[in-house]
């Protein structure tokens, strides 16, 4: 069966997309723990991050620093922190979240909801940095 993160870069269901290339997809986490926090998700459906051939997983990587460079322009933040956990969904997929302390990428803490308007506003901020 098809992951969520399938299902979305097969457009079956509707993703705050930012950005996408030939092997990878970047789109807004619907359970952020900040605004502005985004999944970077190769589109080859594996379960793990080390078990991606390793040039979809440099692919994986140089696109993650590519949206996270653009990530940090369009939400005011001290740095963008870089996660993979990987237990929420068997698919690889890498977390950018912008950060004002350490306690903003506790995965324990409850997770944000944000506006239809909120996050089409963060996504089009982003789109804009990377399209500079």
């Amino acid at each position: 069966m098809a992951s969520v993160f399938t299902k979305i870069i097969q457009k079956e269901i509707p993703g705050y997309i930012i950005a996408e290339t030939e092997d990878c997809i970047a789109f807004l986490d619907v359970f952020p723990l900040a605004l502005g926090h985004v999944l970077v998700v190769p589109k080859q459906e594996v379960d793990k991050l080390f078990d991606l051939d390793e040039s979809v997983y440099l692919k994986l990587m140089a696109f993650s620093k590519e949206v996270a460079t653009a990530l940090e322009k369009a939400v005011p933040c001290k740095r963008v922190g870089v996660a993979v956990i990987g237990l929420e969904v068997p698919h690889a997929h890498v977390h950018l979240i912008p950060l004002q302390s350490v306690e903003d990428i506790n995965f324990s803490r409850p997770k944000m909801q944000f506006s239809e308007q909120e996050m089409r506003e963060v996504q089009n901020k982003i789109i804009a940095e990377l399209n500079k």
